[in-house]
């Protein structure tokens, strides 16, 4: 994949409304939504930080709010698709290997891992059931094939929804200004601050451990913003990296925050 299918550019926006770990918890994203909504504007730009699947109530319904959130923004004159972006996170990266789940060496033992990390919620959004998948792993790859294609199906099935899965990026940036002296980088979880960013492989998601100890700008960028702390900390702002997660989910709330291009949080809102 090319750095423009991985990653989002979001130039010099006005402003950028980054929206942290949502779990499935879609009545608390559609009153965010109802918040944030009157208040975007042309400019701007909004970012889910990955993890919209996973652990929570409502993950089909959680998904369907974000295309129908997308669809609202995009009614305001001047805004364009690039300006509203989704990260993959562990959750989404789960789901999209479920689906291949034909190609794992040992495909039981992974299902069981994904279960235990809360991928039970996405799978029954599209009508799967955990044993039937993991009888289907004993039985071999055919039965696991028939498996994974039947969910594979529900997610073509519902509108849109395929679309937003191939539309994931891995991180997104800004562009630094002349007057700014540096970019934001937001991640789903995490970042190697030892690599460049063309090579951080799936430390976006899963290399979450070491986030809070970055003390220094990352490359050109001042700050990092990340949307899910695997330890559940909960929010934490510090100068040079910030964590906006409320526990959603986990029985807590989304956060979304609202940067400036200097990377000046102009307000958070807890939902």
């Amino acid at each position: 994949m090319s750095d423009h299918q991985k990653f989002a550019q979001l130039g010099r926006p006005r402003r950028i409304w980054a929206v942290g770990a949502v779990h499935g918890e879609a009545d608390r994203l559609a009153a965010l939504h109802d918040d944030i909504g009157t208040r975007f504007l042309p400019g701007d730009r909004l970012i889910y930080l990955g993890n919209m699947l996973g652990h929570g109530p409502a993950v089909r319904a959680a998904v369907d709010e974000l295309l129908a959130f997308r669809r609202a923004v995009l009614a305001i004159r001047g805004v364009i698709a690039e300006d509203v972006v989704y990260l993959r996170g562990g959750q989404e990266e789960m789901w999209q290997k479920l689906l291949q789940l034909q190609f794992a060496p040992n495909p039981a033992q992974v299902l069981q891992w994904m279960l235990g990390q809360g991928i039970a919620a996405t799978l029954a959004a599209y009508g799967g059931d955990p044993d039937q998948g993991l009888a289907a792993a004993r039985d071999g790859a055919v039965s696991l094939t028939r498996w994974t294609n039947a969910l594979r199906a529900a997610q073509r099935a519902a509108p849109g929804h395929d679309a937003l899965f191939s539309a994931l990026k891995r991180a997104a940036f800004t562009n630094p200004a002349a007057d700014v002296a540096a970019g934001l980088l937001f991640v789903a979880s995490g970042v190697d601050v030892s690599r460049p960013l063309g090579a951080q492989g799936d430390s976006f998601w899963w290399g979450g451990a070491a986030f809070g100890r970055i003390e220094a700008p990352y490359g050109d960028f001042v700050r990092v913003i990340r949307g899910f702390d695997p330890a559940h900390g909960g929010q934490s702002i510090q100068p040079h990296a910030v964590t906006l997660d409320g526990g959603a989910g986990f029985g807590g709330r989304i956060l979304c925050a609202c940067f400036a291009p200097d990377g000046q949080i102009l307000e958070l809102v807890e939902v």
